[in-house]
C-alpha cells in the first residue's frame, strides 16, 4: 500500500491498526471463524488469516505492532544538519554556481555523513520534509522588465488569435440528412 509524499502508517493510525487485531484475537478465543472475524472487523479474509497463524504461533503478542516498517534515512538532527549545510549553498562547498542538483547533494550527504542514498531515495526524503524541486530562472541580464510588462497588457491581447466560440451550428455531431 503506498502513503502520500512516502510515509507510512501515523503513529495514531498504527494504533487503530493494532486495536482491530487485539480485537480479532478476542475473537479467535472466543472460537469465530475467520469469514466471520472479516466480516465483522470489515478486513480482508487473508488478513484474518495471517492474523490467526500470528496469534496461534505467539499469542496475542504476535499481533503487537512492530512500530514503522522502515527507519528514516537521516535522523532528524542530521538532516536538520544537512538543513544547515544547504542553506549555506553550492559554492560554500565548492560548486560553480547557485544551483542544487540531487547528485550535488548526494555527494554532500557521502561527504559529510558516510551514507550513500540512490537520488530517487534523496528526492523522497528532502520531500517527506517539506523541501520542492526547483528550476532556477534563467533571464536576460538585459531584460526590461517595464517593457516585459507593457508588451503583456498592450501588444499581446491584439496578436493572440481568437478563441474559438460555440455556436449552435458548431456542433460536432452529424447533422441530419436532408431529405
Amino acid at each position: 500500500m503506498r502513503y502520500p509524499q512516502g510515509g507510512g502508517l501515523t503513529p495514531g493510525r498504527q494504533a487503530f491498526r493494532e486495536r482491530i487485531r487485539m480485537e480479532a484475537a478476542d475473537r479467535f478465543a472466543a472460537g469465530a471463524c475467520n469469514a466471520e472475524g472479516a466480516k465483522d472487523l470489515r478486513v480482508s479474509v487473508r488478513s484474518v488469516q495471517r492474523w490467526r497463524r500470528a496469534w496461534l504461533g505467539s499469542g496475542t503478542e504476535g499481533l503487537r505492532s512492530t512500530g514503522p516498517v522502515s527507519l528514516p534515512e537521516l535522523s532528524d538532527k542530521l538532516f536538520a544538519m544537512l538543513e544547515q549545510e544547504l542553506d549555506k549553498g553550492p559554492v560554500a562547498h565548492g560548486r560553480p554556481d547557485q544551483t542544487w542538483t540531487l547528485a550535488r547533494i548526494k555527494t554532500l550527504i557521502g561527504r559529510r555523513f558516510h551514507k550513500s542514498f540512490t537520488l530517487s531515495g534523496i528526492s523522497r526524503m528532502l520531500r517527506r520534509y517539506g523541501w520542492s524541486h526547483q528550476v532556477p530562472a534563467r533571464r536576460a541580464v538585459e531584460r526590461d522588465e517595464a517593457a516585459v510588462a507593457g508588451w503583456i497588457k498592450e501588444t499581446f491581447p491584439h496578436v493572440e488569435a481568437p478563441r474559438r466560440r460555440s455556436t449552435p451550428t458548431s456542433s460536432s455531431r452529424t447533422r441530419p440528412a436532408s431529405r
